[in-house]
């Protein structure tokens, strides 16, 4: 009886579109039957409010902005026929660029053809590009990707002695404004290992800003090889179908007018009214169930499929920086959001699916099927072969399936709620539909809970406060330099009037001695140490 129950519900929460394969499956979230209908006036408002951002209502009131990412993968959507002219000549300039690579006309610096890329960016700027290029990425890739994601230094030297050849490697600036100092950094250090290559940095730097930024300024000035707009109304986590992923897509030789295919269609299905056969709206609605609406669970993202590792991490930005809010749309605090973390299954089996069933629950799990192995080919006849068998009737995809339904199942037997999605393959098409779809479940849970998702300003008072850091720094360094005797932490919050942030001042100094910046007299325990610049 039980079994038939489930099966009935299956039934009644399951979303195919037959067409591209895609299917949705939230039958194991604890929906109340009545759950849809009570909550129609939510789903209508969330619907009426999505598509008002489409046709280009201010969607951040906080900075009067438009949101146009639907406008990407559509460009007949946008309301100015100036946006629909500039997204079709990006696309057009990405591929024709691509195209010069590949084919030696664009050559690289000592001549040939351009192997290897360096993407510098952060945030939006690497995290969809990492996503894509690890999901797509095969022997056939017509350039290298290397990645400059942060302001490590380590990280950065580790990057540049990966790469083969800097004579042979392209470098691409990503920074919507030009002022982002982790990009920024990344910029200069890539331009100091060319020139100490002897290399001319200019001939192999592109920008991908907006115009009149500083980097654009920058990259006019110093007569980069190449410059591509990004826009005001497309925001960083939402800006991986601009040419700030689709260039290094187009690059790599990805087909990105199929990524935009795919994204195109999802965005079709997404709009459909009828809330049984809308995947974001019942995405979000599962979200907003199993979360209470408050984002008192976590969202557990298991891909089923190596290529897709990376997806949680592309997610962790594109949910957590929307939904993240301290206050609603009327001003209220709500300190709403909805955290993202995720394994790879079915790696998850032996990391942590014993606490995800057994231990605190507190979570939901988003599951993600992939149909196709890489080793199916079609017969004559339709059917599909499978080659790879580690034993008679049983292949290593065969497993894989068979750990998703079993921690599927066993989480639901202990009362945990999941989502299951699936796609056919994965490839260009599939890559764009699970962008959109979760751009769009991103849009609908906010409205659901009447927050604005596309404003950070966390991220904005984080940026501020790592100024105000570096502006102590400069003030202590500038105090100390005027000194010629050690100092106490006291001596040196008092000389620079900085009494409030004597803790900071300790910790600048403890790695300022760790890197031979100043050197470090021994006194009475921790706080009794003195200090001198070198």
């Amino acid at each position: 009886m039980e079994a038939l129950s489930l099966w009935e519900r299956f039934k009644s929460y399951y979303c195919e579109d037959p067409k591209s394969g895609f299917a949705i499956d939230i039958s194991r979230v604890g929906f109340e039957n009545n759950f849809f209908s009570a909550h129609q006036e939510l789903f209508e408002r969330a619907l009426d409010q999505v598509s008002q951002l489409e046709q280009g209502a201010i969607a951040n009131p906080d900075e009067g902005r438009q949101v146009g990412h639907y406008w990407l993968r559509d460009s007949r959507l946008a309301p100015k026929t100036e946006f629909r002219a500039q997204i079709d000549a990006a696309i057009s300039a990405a591929k024709a660029f691509a195209e010069g690579v590949h084919t030696g006309r664009i050559a690289a610096l000592q001549g040939g053809r351009f192997e290897y890329m360096l993407v510098v960016g952060i945030g939006g700027s690497a995290l969809g590009p990492q996503f894509v290029h690890n999901a797509l990425t095969s022997e056939r890739d017509r350039v290298a990707p290397f990645f400059f994601d942060n302001t490590d230094p380590d990280g950065m030297d580790k990057t540049l002695s990966a790469i083969p050849d800097l004579a042979k490697t392209l470098v691409i600036i990503i920074s919507k404004s030009g002022g982002t100092k982790e990009t920024r950094n990344g910029q200069l250090i890539a331009k100091r290992a060319f020139a100490k290559a002897g290399l001319d940095f200019s001939r192999a730097f592109v920008a991908v800003t907006c115009e009149g930024s500083e980097l654009d300024k920058c990259a006019i000035a110093e007569k980069w090889l190449a410059r591509f707009p990004m826009w005001d109304w497309i925001g960083g986590r939402t800006s991986e179908l601009s040419v700030v992923g689709l260039l290094p897509a187009a690059l790599q030789g990805f087909d990105i007018d199929l990524m935009l295919q795919g994204a195109r269609e999802m965005d079709v299905l997404t709009r459909r009214r009828e809330v049984p056969q809308n995947p974001a709206l019942l995405l979000a609605a599962a979200w907003f169930k199993a979360s209470s609406g408050k984002g008192v669970k976590d969202m557990v993202v298991l891909p089923y499929k190596d290529r897709l590792e990376l997806f949680s991490r592309y997610l962790q930005q594109l949910v957590m920086e929307s939904l993240g809010k301290e206050r609603d749309l009327s001003g209220a605090v709500v300190n709403q959001g909805l955290a993202v973390y995720g394994n790879k299954g079915s790696t998850d089996q032996h990391a942590y699916v014993q606490q995800l069933r057994d231990g605190v629950n507190n979570f939901f799990a988003v599951f993600i099927e992939v149909l196709r192995d890489p080793s199916s080919k079609i017969s004559a006849a339709g059917e599909y072969i499978h080659t790879e068998q580690v034993e008679p009737g049983a292949r290593c995809g065969d497993y894989l399936y068979g750990f998703l339904e079993g921690t599927r199942k066993a989480l639901y037997d202990s009362g945990r709620e999941s989502v299951s999605l699936c796609v056919r393959e994965v490839s260009e098409y599939s890559i764009g539909q699970l962008i959109a779809l979760f751009e769009r479940a991103v849009s609908f849970y906010a409205s659901f809970v009447n927050i604005n998702a596309y404003h950070q300003p966390g991220v904005e008072a984080g940026k501020k406060a790592a100024a105000q850091v570096l502006d102590l720094q400069q003030k202590v360094e500038k105090f100390m330099r005027s000194q010629s005797a050690a100092l106490t932490l006291e001596e040196i919050a008092a000389g620079t009037g900085l009494d409030s942030q004597v803790e900071t001042i300790f910790r600048l100094l403890r790695r300022y001695s760790a890197n031979g910046r100043a050197e470090m007299v021994a006194g009475a325990g921790p706080f009794g140490r003195k200090y001198r610049l070198i």
